[in-house]
């Protein structure tokens, strides 16, 4: 049958057999659990960071230096994953880099020191930004072959992957696992994972004449803008997981574990909105929809730095999640449609990303340190106006011009 589809380029009209619709589906279905075995991944590490600082007898200084290096490794290998694709074909890159990623779960574990645990957490996030720049861009091609909005579920999904691996994690560390063990056996059940549903992910390969991109190469300007969208959003949720427990606690002087929760309820918030927000973007558009998801992360943030007592901070902070859940996905599939070079432009948008996710917890540390945390959350909030102000340059990957 003869139907519209969205290519890269925009609307082009072409022949596609029902099977091939099938297919789509099937590809949707692949690369949704690819996005869930890479959350997953991170899941499993997040929960054993306290063993990992004992076990390497780190300071709490030391621990922050080590856990920027996964950023920073993500950040200079990143756009190298356009190359890769080009030359090997998305599918087999994925499987490569999937399985490197899953693998390099068991390396921080084994760090004994300080330069050690640099050097493996350094791999851990260069896999981790490879993989992560060629899911998404398989995921924008599926999406424009099935001509509806996917980016936001299955970033949902990775926040799915995400939360079972750390509550996998969190059994193993209330039953005294050892942490390398935990993490052995968890990189192996996700490698046989990933190396099973990648097979039926979609292979996305050059044109015969389609120049290969460069080995090393700067993002395009559209991208950073693009990306900059990306950071407000990112600042916000790295500011939130990391700092929410400790606003309830110092601020409004909550327990511990009442403080705990709202980080929690602040991660479901975000898969829950991700996973149901591709049927808000279908109606209403990208722009619309992250000027919408502004101003709700907007009233979050005044929420939490208004808030007379914890249940309206937890409010405030479930706001900031229900508000900033889709920008990110968002910023991927407009990326994959600003240009002739997908993977590139979704290489820079990830970039500017993780450099927000390095750069946001110490930012916020350093402001409460000069002046106090709720300052601190004044700058997000600030940062959530800037989605609404900025949505547009969203456009390219707008169903609802």
């Amino acid at each position: 049958m003869a139907v519209d589809t969205l290519g890269r380029g925009g609307y082009v009209n072409e022949t596609v057999a029902v099977g091939g619709a099938q297919e789509a589906r099937r590809a949707r279905v692949a690369i949704g659990a690819v996005f869930g075995v890479h959350g997953a991944v991170l899941g499993s590490f997040a929960t054993r960071v306290p063993w990992i600082q004992e076990h390497a007898g780190l300071s709490a200084g030391q621990l922050g230096l080590a856990l920027a290096f996964p950023a920073i490794g993500s950040a200079l290998v990143m756009p190298f994953a356009a190359r890769l694709g080009h030359r090997f074909g998305s599918k087999a890159t994925l499987r490569g880099l999937l399985a490197l990623w899953t693998l390099a779960l068991i390396l921080p574990s084994l760090a004994p020191n300080l330069l050690t645990l640099c050097l493996a957490l350094f791999v851990f996030g260069a896999c981790a930004g490879t993989s992560d720049v060629t899911m998404n861009a398989i995921g924008v091609e599926v999406e424009a072959r099935l001509g509806r909005s996917i980016m936001s579920g299955l970033h949902g999904m990775w926040s799915v992957g995400a939360l079972l691996g750390s509550a996998a994690g969190t059994a193993a560390a209330h039953f005294e696992v050892a942490a390398p063990l935990h993490h052995l056996v968890a990189a192996l059940v996700l490698t046989a994972v990933g190396l099973a549903v990648t097979r039926r992910v979609l292979d996305v390969r050059p044109e015969v004449d389609e120049e290969p991109p460069p080995r090393f190469t700067l993002p395009p300007k559209s991208a950073l803008l693009i990306g900059a969208v990306g950071f407000c959003a990112v600042f916000a949720e790295g500011a939130s997981l990391d700092w929410s427990a400790v606003y309830l606690r110092d601020v409004l002087g909550t327990s511990a574990g009442l403080a705990a929760a709202s980080t929690t309820g602040f991660a479901l918030t975000m898969a829950v909105a991700r996973i149901a927000g591709d049927a808000v973007v279908d109606r209403i558009g990208a722009v619309r929809a992250v000027r919408a998801g502004g101003l709700v992360a907007a009233a979050g943030g005044l929420l939490v730095v208004l808030a007379p007592n914890p249940a309206a901070a937890i409010g405030g902070f479930g706001l900031l999640g229900l508000g900033i859940a889709v920008v990110v996905p968002l910023a991927f599939a407009a990326a994959g449609r600003s240009g002739s070079n997908p993977s590139r432009a979704i290489a820079g948008v990830a970039t500017v990303t993780y450099t927000s996710s390095l750069v946001a917890p110490s930012l916020i540390g350093g402001i409460a340190q000069a002046t106090s945390l709720t300052v601190s959350f004044i700058v997000v909030t600030v940062l959530a106006c800037g989605l609404v102000a900025f949505a547009g340059v969203l456009r390219p990957g707008d169903r609802r011009k």
